[in-house]
């Protein structure tokens, strides 16, 4: 079970988040398609996948925090963009992807659609009570126009390891 700390003003808010429309849409959209036909327990859904991923963040994140003080705001980010990096995720979206591309469907692209869920909206709304502006950062970050806050090669990879590849640096 993956809990968010209530002590944590930013916990709480990506708690707020968690319970928002677009969020729990994710509940629906299957994380691999058509696979749990032939692998019976393949039957992840978005709404886990990005739940799991903040929890890995978090996870990282401590282990960050241990190894001494931290003045960089950007690990909030960090930790909110690992949540909401697929809320624009469709059933079959990087199938669809294909398609939209040569229709020129700017909506089959879950990457834009993510960036306007979280920029505009109720997610936005909750984002920014984190400050004005925080929900910019972090649709940033996902988009991969945000830096990543952490030097360590180690990190680095550990990101790219586990599906973390929110931020836009190399890794």
């Amino acid at each position: 079970m993956i809990e968010f700390k209530a002590d944590s003003e930013l916990e709480n808010n990506l708690w707020r988040v968690l319970q928002t429309r677009p969020f729990q849409r994710l509940r629906r959209v299957k994380q691999l398609g058509f696979s749990e036909l032939v692998y019976p327990g393949a039957s992840h859904t978005r709404f886990a996948h990005s739940v799991g991923v903040f929890h890995t963040a978090r996870q990282l994140m401590e282990v960050v925090r241990s190894a001494g003080p931290r003045k960089d705001s950007r690990e909030n980010c960090a930790l909110a963009a690992a949540l909401v990096h697929d809320l624009g995720h469709g059933p079959f979206s990087h199938a669809f992807e294909t398609v939209g591309k040569r229709l020129s469907l700017k909506l089959a692209d879950h990457e834009h659609v993510s960036d306007l869920l979280i920029r505009d909206g109720e997610v936005a709304d909750i984002l920014n009570e984190m400050g004005s502006g925080f929900a910019i950062d972090v649709a940033d970050m996902v988009k991969k126009e945000g830096k990543l806050p952490f030097t360590m090669p180690w990190f680095r990879v550990s990101l790219m390891l586990t599906g973390l590849t929110i931020c836009g640096e190399t890794v």
